[in-house]
């Protein structure tokens, strides 16, 4: 464990971090504006859960829940104008929700899954319907709503990322290079500006590993290790992704402090935070096992049933592997989509996936050439995205040897370690480069890649559900954004021409920051 300094933020920096966590705002916007509405993946069923909760229906067990006859109405709605370009077949003509509601009550027979998750995420989309009066909103802007609420909340993802990589490395150069790094996943925007539980476990995952960041930095104070355990207590309430987040701070906890205070302190510590954990977190999941007699039951039972293999057939250990391979890289970096149809290509996800992986494992966890020794940093970081991959594994696996079908693999179930991933990887590539010439080129570098991969991603996404997976766009593509798109086609071009703008001026400012050793030795006070 290493104790760093509080450093001192100048105002040039300020204003970066500032510029960078506005930027990244409008980015998340700009995916909520271009992908299509109930096409992110499963945002009919989340929004049928929150519409379900506004309407006063109440959280019914795992598996009762079904998709209401409105929202399967809307889906219809919106198959009914999807490819055409004419305005009279378009958004305009479609319904309120209040129309929807009352011209299709009742529920069909697709089970709603979102019921195997807590209520919390959805309680709270529902209060933002309320707000919006969402009965005379036309349905789709209605979904708009949620989503630009969910990029609301997933925005300060770069604050944080900032805060935490500037934290360990004590470098602001790699610390502004961290929030433009979370435009190189162009699936982190498609998931964080769509109507989804995960918008809430991204902000809570990355505030977790934050506090964790600086519990292992030094920061003992009673408070950090309080708020610690009350922000985890919020992840274990919205997903059960967040549950592996708990055995992670209670490693954080024994860990810090390692050489200043004593062992029995720090075990007295642990069981504060995970304590404060258990009391304000644990409701739910001890209402399933005194309920269900599972930690989370399985709302895919009645779409995914037990079966058999065929005959002559048998668990595949290399099939398994490879599906579970190809799927999570693909839907880590960029797949987006109600089915993960559009993909920025598997050979560019394999690419990065495998850089990524290599870099981390050979440079994260070495010991620095100068400055605090971060290795227990890295190590402690590296047990969370290890825990939730694990988890996923085991799930994945026990559902393909009951099923026969290799489900359940999601790039996004690693989200809420993507500070941790962040971290890590900052740690390793500053270490790269021999000279202070060599950092500056590659965070240089960097700085125009990272955004480069997210645009592109963008582009692929906009050619394949509105320009006929034509590349360019063309102005029938246009057209048919305008009939059916949420908003006028000016105010995207509006948003997207703030985001070039604000990402050029981000990436000038790391380029031009020229300081020796570039900017690693920070200006500090003795607060920690």
């Amino acid at each position: 464990m290493h104790r760093v300094p509080h450093p001192a933020v100048t105002r040039r920096e300020g204003l970066g971090v500032a510029l960078l966590t506005a930027v990244f705002g409008l980015w998340l916007v700009l995916w909520a504006l271009v992908v299509p509405v109930f096409q992110a993946p499963d945002e009919p069923a989340h929004f049928d859960a929150a519409l379900h909760v506004a309407t006063g229906g109440g959280w019914p067990a795992p598996g009762a829940l079904h998709v209401s006859n409105a929202v399967v109405a809307a889906q219809q709605e919106q198959a009914a104008a999807a490819g055409s370009s004419d305005p009279a077949t378009g958004a305009s003509t479609w319904s309120t929700t209040s129309e929807l509601l009352a011209a299709h009550p009742g529920d069909s027979a697709t089970v709603n899954q979102m019921t195997q998750h807590p209520p919390t995420a959805y309680a709270i989309d529902a209060l933002v319907l309320r707000a919006v009066h969402h009965g005379s909103l036309r349905w789709d802007h209605a979904v708009l709503a949620l989503r630009l609420f969910d990029a609301l909340l997933v925005t300060p993802l770069a604050l944080l990322a900032w805060a935490a990589v500037r934290r360990v490395t004590r470098s602001t150069r790699t610390a502004l290079l961290a929030p433009l790094a979370l435009f190189a996943t162009p699936q982190l925007a498609s998931i964080g500006a769509s109507v989804t539980n995960d918008a809430p476990v991204l902000l809570l995952g990355a505030a977790v590993v934050w506090l964790a960041v600086r519990l292992l930095t030094g920061d003992l104070r009673l408070r950090t290790l309080v708020a610690l355990g009350v922000v985890t207590a919020a992840l274990v309430w919205t997903k059960g992704t967040g549950l592996p987040a708990v055995p992670f701070v209670g490693l954080v906890a024994v860990v810090a402090g390692a050489g200043v205070l004593p062992l029995a302190r720090r075990l007295l510590r642990t069981l504060v935070v995970l304590g404060t954990t258990a009391v304000l977190g644990s409701w739910w999941w001890l209402h399933n096992l005194v309920t269900f007699h599972r930690l989370q039951p399985d709302g895919y039972a009645a779409l995914r049933p037990p079966a058999d293999f065929p005959p002559g057939e048998h668990p595949s250990v290399l099939h398994f592997a490879d599906v579970s391979w190809g799927t999570i890289s693909r839907t880590f970096w960029g797949s987006p989509g109600q089915r993960a149809q559009v993909s920025i290509g598997d050979l560019l996800t394999a690419v990065l996936t495998i850089v990524a992986v290599v870099v981390v494992v050979g440079w994260a966890f070495r010991r620095p050439r100068s400055g605090p020794d971060t290795r227990a940093t890295a190590w402690c970081l590296a047990v969370l995205p290890l825990l939730l991959l694990a988890l996923q594994t085991a799930s994945s696996a026990r559902a393909y040897l009951d099923t026969t079908q290799v489900a359940g693999t999601q790039g996004r179930y690693l989200f809420p370690a993507l500070l941790a991933l962040l971290v890590l990887s900052a740690l390793a590539w500053r270490r790269l480069p021999r000279t202070a010439g060599g950092r500056r080129a590659l965070a240089s570098g960097i700085a125009v890649v990272a955004p480069g991969i997210g645009v592109y991603g963008l582009a692929v996404v906009a050619s394949w559900f509105w320009n006929a997976a034509r590349s360019p766009l063309t102005a029938e593509g246009i057209a048919r954004y305008t009939a059916t798109g949420p908003v006028p086609f000016a105010l995207v071009v509006v948003v997207a021409t703030l985001v070039a703008v604000g990402v050029a001026l981000a990436v000038v400012q790391v380029a031009a920051d020229t300081r020796p050793g570039g900017t690693d030795r920070l200006p500090t006070s003795s607060r920690s």
